[in-house]
C-alpha cells in the first residue's frame, strides 16, 4: 500500500519588476496613441463628429476659418490620432475621433492647420538638411533610420513648442498630451528652430514616441501619406493663397488674434531679411565691378615684362572706390530712418577699408546740399524737410570731383528718378507698406528703377 502522492514544492516567486518611473511633468498620450486598438478596426469615423468640431474651432478662431475648410480629410486607421502632410491633407484615426470630446477634437483642429500655416514642413526639411547628418539622404549608414526617426521626432516636438504656447484658452481647451515648452523649461514665444537649438530633447523620446502629426510639422514624408500625386492635395499656388487669406484676416482683426499670431501675420509674405548683409554685398559688388578704380602702378612690374626684355611694363592695381551716399531727408522720412542712414554712412566707410576720404555725403529733399567729405558719421547734418526729388542729388553727387564710382540712395523711394548715371548705384530702399490711391484703382506705386540694384532696409 502506498502513501498519498507527495505535491511538488511550489517554486519560490522572483520579487517583481520595479515600476518604470514615470516623469510627472510629462503629458499623456491620448487614447490610442499607441496604435489602433482592435475595435478600433471595425469602427466608422464619425464624420459629423469631426466637422462639428472643425465648426466649433471656426467659431472659437475666426481668422483661420480659411485655412480649416482648406484642409482635406482622409480616414487612416494607421495614424495615431490627427496628422497632415504638405498638400494640405489631414490624416484622422477613427478611434481617436470617437474618443475625444469635440472641444478638445477642435483644439486638434487648430494645432493641425498651424503647422501648415507656419510651413513647417519647408523650414523642417530645411533645418534636417543644414544641421542634421543623419536620416533620409544622409550619411548614416546602418544607424542612418534610427538617427532619422528621432530627428523627425525632435522637429515635431519643437514645431508643438512653437504653436501650443498660444493657441489654446478662449474657448478651446487643451488636448490632452499637448506639449508645452515649459516642459523643459524654455521659454515661450521662440520659434521651431530656436527650440532645437537650445535643447537637445532626447530626454523626451521614449515617452513621446506615440507623437506624430504627418509631414506638415516636420518635412519627413510617412508611408501612409498620398504624397504630391495623391487626390484633393493643394498646390502650391493655392497653399500660399490660403495664407494670404489667414494673414490679412489677423490684420483686419488684430485684436482677436495671439501675439504669436500678429507676428506671424506681419512676417507671413514679408520675411525678415539680414538687410545690412544684403546692402554690403551690394555695395561691395558695385565697387568690385569691372572697370572700377583700375589704375597702372611701376610699383609691381607686370609679369609680361619677361617677355620684353629691357623694357618695364607698369601692372594694374585697383583702388578702394569713391562712394557718394544721397541721403533722401524730407517730410516723408522719419527721424529713426535718418538715424539708421547714419548708421549705414559709417558701415559703408567700413566696407571700403576705412578710408572715409573715399566716402561723401549729400543730404537731399526737393534739393541737394553739398557733397560734404565724411570725417565721423555722427557729425553730418541732415537738411532738409520738404518734398523729395533725388535727381537733383544724383546730379550733384555726379558733378563731384573726382566722379564716385558708386552711388548709395537711402530713401522711402517716393521720389522721381533720373536717367541711368554712368556709374554702378545701389538703393536702400525704407520699408512701406503698400500704398492705394482710392480715386485711381489702376493707381501703381512707383518703383525704382531697373538699373539700380534694390535692398529693402528693416
Amino acid at each position: 500500500m502506498t502513501g498519498p502522492a507527495k505535491r511538488p514544492l511550489p517554486r519560490p516567486m522572483s520579487p517583481p519588476p520595479p515600476p518604470r518611473p514615470v516623469r510627472a511633468t510629462l503629458p499623456t498620450p491620448p487614447a490610442g496613441a499607441g496604435g489602433p486598438a482592435a475595435g478600433d478596426l471595425r469602427l466608422p469615423l464619425d464624420m459629423e463628429k469631426l466637422l462639428a468640431a472643425r465648426l466649433h474651432a471656426v467659431k472659437v478662431r475666426p481668422y483661420l476659418a480659411d485655412a480649416l475648410f482648406a484642409l482635406h480629410v482622409v480616414e487612416d486607421r494607421s495614424v495615431p490620432t490627427m496628422a497632415v502632410d504638405a498638400h494640405w491633407r489631414c490624416y484622422v484615426s477613427p478611434g481617436f475621433v470617437a474618443r475625444t470630446p469635440v472641444e478638445e477634437l477642435a483644439g486638434v483642429w487648430v494645432h493641425e492647420v498651424s503647422h501648415l500655416l507656419r510651413d513647417h514642413h519647408a523650414r523642417g526639411e530645411r533645418y534636417a538638411r543644414e544641421n542634421e547628418e543623419h536620416g533620409p539622404g544622409g550619411r548614416g549608414g546602418a544607424e542612418a533610420p534610427q538617427a532619422g526617426s528621432w530627428g523627425r521626432l525632435r522637429r515635431n516636438i519643437a514645431a508643438d513648442f512653437e504653436i501650443n504656447d498660444d493657441i489654446y484658452g478662449d474657448g478651446l481647451p487643451r488636448p490632452a498630451g499637448a506639449l508645452l515648452p515649459s516642459l523643459l523649461g524654455l521659454p515661450d514665444g521662440l520659434l521651431m528652430e530656436e527650440y532645437l537649438r537650445r535643447a537637445s530633447l532626447s530626454g523626451l523620446a521614449a515617452d513621446l514616441a506615440w507623437l506624430d502629426c504627418g509631414s506638415g510639422a516636420d518635412g519627413q514624408e510617412r508611408p501612409w501619406e498620398l504624397g504630391p500625386d495623391g487626390a484633393q492635395g493643394l498646390t502650391r499656388q493655392q497653399r500660399d493663397a490660403v495664407r494670404f487669406r489667414v494673414a490679412e484676416g489677423i490684420k483686419g482683426r488684430p485684436g482677436d488674434a495671439p501675439d504669436g499670431w500678429r507676428r506671424w501675420a506681419d512676417e507671413a509674405f514679408h520675411p525678415p531679411q539680414p538687410w545690412r548683409q544684403l546692402l554690403g554685398a551690394a555695395l561691395r559688388s558695385a565697387a568690385s565691378a569691372p572697370g572700377v578704380g583700375e589704375d597702372h602702378t611701376l610699383r609691381r612690374p607686370s609679369r609680361r615684362s619677361a617677355a620684353v626684355p629691357g623694357v618695364l611694363l607698369p601692372s594694374l592695381r585697383r583702388t578702394p572706390p569713391r562712394v557718394c551716399v544721397v541721403i533722401d531727408t524730407s517730410g516723408s522720412v522719419s527721424d529713426a530712418e535718418l538715424g539708421s542712414a547714419l548708421l549705414e554712412v559709417a558701415a559703408i566707410a567700413r566696407a571700403v577699408g576705412g578710408r572715409r576720404d573715399l566716402v561723401s555725403v549729400i543730404s537731399c529733399d526737393a534739393a541737394a546740399g553739398i557733397a560734404a567729405p565724411l570725417c565721423r558719421a555722427e557729425d553730418i547734418a541732415l537738411i532738409g524737410g520738404g518734398g523729395t526729388d533725388l535727381r537733383s542729388g544724383f546730379a550733384r553727387a555726379l558733378r563731384s570731383r573726382p566722379r564716385p564710382d558708386v552711388i548709395v540712395a537711402l530713401t522711402d523711394g517716393q521720389t522721381p528718378w533720373p536717367t541711368a548715371p554712368p556709374c554702378r548705384t545701389v538703393v536702400g530702399l525704407f520699408s512701406r507698406p503698400a500704398r492705394t490711391n482710392e480715386r485711381n484703382p489702376d493707381y501703381v506705386p512707383d518703383t525704382p528703377p531697373a538699373w539700380a540694384r534694390v535692398v529693402t532696409i528693416g
